[in-house]
């Protein structure tokens, strides 16, 4: 029984570290100076937080919606890369591989699925806009129309 007791502390103390690691280091301080590097690892950002990455240097900006939506009103600077087009993964298999990207569709559902998409093309320096660019516009996100 000693060793079940003990094998059950080991057990904790290695979850507890590992749930400290997650919570801690570099990430929060990172987010803060508002780096690329760090925030794009494949997690959902707020508006604001999705605001400081898409200004970061070499950050692409993807609109993973339709043309037509794209049309309607996008973020500036953006790149349209329709997730439901037939040619997705064509156009995801030419992009840069060391690049950042900052993917966003209309309420996240979309982009989540095309993070999904190219991380599995080996692209691991990227993120989504949570709420997607209805959460932008509600936290007085600018947006533009035209292509």
């Amino acid at each position: 029984m000693q060793k079940t007791r003990a094998g059950r502390w080991v057990a904790l103390a290695l979850a507890g570290a590992i749930t400290l690691t997650g919570c801690s280091g570099t990430a929060d301080g990172a987010r803060d100076a508002g780096t690329a590097e760090v925030t794009a690892s494949g997690q959902s950002l707020d508006a604001a937080q999705f605001a400081d990455l898409a200004a970061g240097e070499g950050v692409v900006v993807l609109d993973v919606r339709t043309p037509e939506e794209f049309a309607a009103g996008h973020l500036e600077g953006a790149v349209n890369l329709d997730v439901s087009d037939a040619g997705f993964a064509g156009q995801v298999a030419e992009l840069d591989p060391d690049a950042t990207y900052a993917l966003y569709c209309r309420s996240g559902n979309r982009s989540q699925a095309a993070m999904g998409l190219i991380q599995g093309a080996g692209i691991d320096s990227l993120a989504d806009l949570a709420g997607g660019i209805q959460a932008w516009t509600q936290s007085g996100g600018a947006v533009v129309t035209g292509s």
